[in-house]
C-alpha cells in the first residue's frame, strides 16, 4: 500500500510532521532509582530514559512495565501519554486483581491459547487457565508479575537505553524449557521508543512476547480516545469465536468496522453491531500486518490526536498487531492524574504473533527450539503537528 511508505507516512491525511519541540535541548540521560518492594520483599527499581529533546520514558523492573512516557503536544508541553500508577502498589496489588496488565511485558505467551492446551512434537502441554476457558497472557504469574534484573544501562550519542533480563524456569506456568529473555528499551533522539526482545531456550517451547501499554495521546487521565485518528497497515484480520479464540480464517477487513486502511476516528464505528465487535465489546482483534515479518520493522499503524497534535507511529517486525480499546476498564482504578480509568480511555497496540498460534499450523509459528533466537523489535515513534 503506497499509504505506508516512509514518505507517505509523513504526508498522510493526519498531517504528522517531525517533532519541533520549542524547548531547550538536553543531553540524553539514564537514571536508575529504588521504587519500593513487592509484597514478598523483592526490591524494584525505576529507570528513567531521557533523550536530547527531554522526551522521557520510565520503566520499572517489576513486570518490565512502562510506567510513563512524556512527550510534547503541539505547543511543546510535555505530558504523560501512558496510563499507569505513581506507586508500586498500583501494579502489584490493586490493578493486578483485575488482570489489566498496565504497561507490562506479556509472556511467555501473549494473548490466548485455547483451553490452555497445545502440543510440541506430539507431546501435549497445559498452560494455566486465566481467562476461562482459555489461557491468556502467560499464566497466573506471567512475565508481568516477575521482577526483572537490570543487565545494562547506557547513554549513546543517539539516546539512552536499559536492558532487562528474566529467566523463566522449565515448567513455568505450564511451558517447557528454561527460557532466558532480554528486553532492551531505548529512547533515541528521533523520539523513537523501542523495545527489542531477544530470547533463547534449552528445550522446545512456544513463545509470544509483547507489551501491554495503554496509550492516550491527549494525556493520561484525560478521558476517551474516541476522537483519535487511527490507521492500521493491514488488509486482513483473524476472526474469533465468542471466547476470543481464532477460527483459523484470515479474513479481509474491507466492509467491516475493522477497516482502518484509511485514517479513521476510533469512535466512528466503535458501537457497530458487527459480531466481532459484540464479542469484544469494542476493538480487541488481531490485524495481520501487511508486508514481510521477521526482518526489518515496517509500519504497522499510526494514531493521531487532533486535540493535542500528538501522533505516534507503531513499527514492528512481528506478524500481527492486536488493537484493544481498553474495553475492561470500568472506573475501578485511578491513575497518576487521580482520574479514574474507564472504557475507551486508552488504546493498546500489542505487536505480537497471532492468538492461539500453537493450535493453528497455518499461522506463523510460535515454536522456539534450542539454537534458535526469538528476535523482534517494536518501536513507538512520537511526532506532533
Amino acid at each position: 500500500m503506497k499509504l505506508f511508505t516512509r514518505k507517505a507516512s509523513l504526508l498522510a491525511t493526519v498531517g504528522l510532521i517531525s517533532l519541533s519541540l520549542g524547548v531547550a535541548q538536553a543531553r540524553p540521560t539514564v537514571l536508575s532509582q529504588p521504587w519500593g518492594a513487592t509484597p514478598d520483599g523483592q526490591a524494584v527499581r525505576i529507570v528513567t530514559l531521557k533523550n536530547d529533546h527531554n522526551v522521557t520514558a520510565r520503566v520499572i523492573t517489576y513486570g518490565g512495565i512502562i510506567q510513563s512516557v512524556e512527550t510534547p503536544n503541539r505547543e511543546g508541553k510535555l505530558q504523560d501519554v501512558v496510563l499507569g500508577f505513581n506507586n508500586l502498589n498500583g501494579y502489584t496489588q490493586d490493578s493486578a486483581k483485575g488482570g489489566l496488565y498496565f504497561g507490562a511485558i506479556i509472556g511467555r505467551y501473549a494473548n490466548r491459547i485455547a483451553k490452555g492446551t497445545y502440543s510440541i512434537d506430539g507431546k501435549v502441554y497445559h498452560a494455566a487457565i486465566t481467562a476461562g476457558p482459555n489461557a491468556m497472557h502467560g499464566g497466573k504469574k506471567g512475565f508481568d508479575k516477575n521482577v526483572w534484573t537490570i543487565e545494562k544501562t547506557g547513554v549513546t550519542e543517539d539516546g539512552a537505553f536499559v536492558t532487562l533480563k528474566l529467566v523463566s524456569p522449565n515448567g513455568d506456568q505450564g511451558f517447557p524449557g528454561t527460557l532466558t529473555t532480554h528486553v532492551t528499551y531505548s529512547l533515541n533522539n528521533d523520539n523513537a521508543f523501542s523495545l527489542h526482545y531477544v530470547a533463547t531456550t534449552d528445550a522446545p517451547t512456544v513463545l509470544n512476547l509483547t507489551n501491554h501499554s495503554y496509550w492516550n495521546l491527549n494525556g493520561e487521565g484525560s478521558g476517551t480516545i474516541e476522537p483519535e485518528i487511527l490507521q492500521v497497515n493491514a488488509d486482513r484480520f483473524t476472526p474469533t469465536d465468542s471466547t476470543s479464540i481464532p477460527t483459523g480464517e484470515i479474513a479481509p477487513v474491507a466492509g467491516t468496522p475493522l477497516d482502518f486502511t484509511k485514517p479513521t476516528a476510533i469512535g466512528d464505528r466503535l458501537r457497530s453491531n458487527n459480531q466481532q465487535m459484540l464479542y469484544a465489546r469494542g476493538y480487541d482483534m488481531n490485524w495481520v500486518v501487511n508486508g514481510e515479518y521477521g526482518k526489518e520493522p515496517r509500519l504497522a499503524g499510526k494514531v493521531y490526536d487532533p486535540r493535542s497534535g500528538r501522533g505516534m507511529e507503531i513499527l514492528t517486525n512481528q506478524p500481527g498487531l492486536q488493537v484493544y480499546t481498553s474495553n475492561s476498564l470500568d472506573g475501578t482504578y485511578a491513575g497518576v492524574s487521580g482520574h479514574t480509568y474507564r472504557q475507551t480511555d486508552a488504546v493498546a497496540f500489542e505487536a505480537e504473533h497471532y492468538p492461539d498460534s500453537p493450535n493453528h499450523p497455518s499461522f506463523p509459528t510460535t515454536e522456539l527450539k534450542p539454537g534458535q533466537t526469538f528476535d523482534y523489535t517494536t518501536t513507538y515513534r512520537f511526532t506532533n503537528k
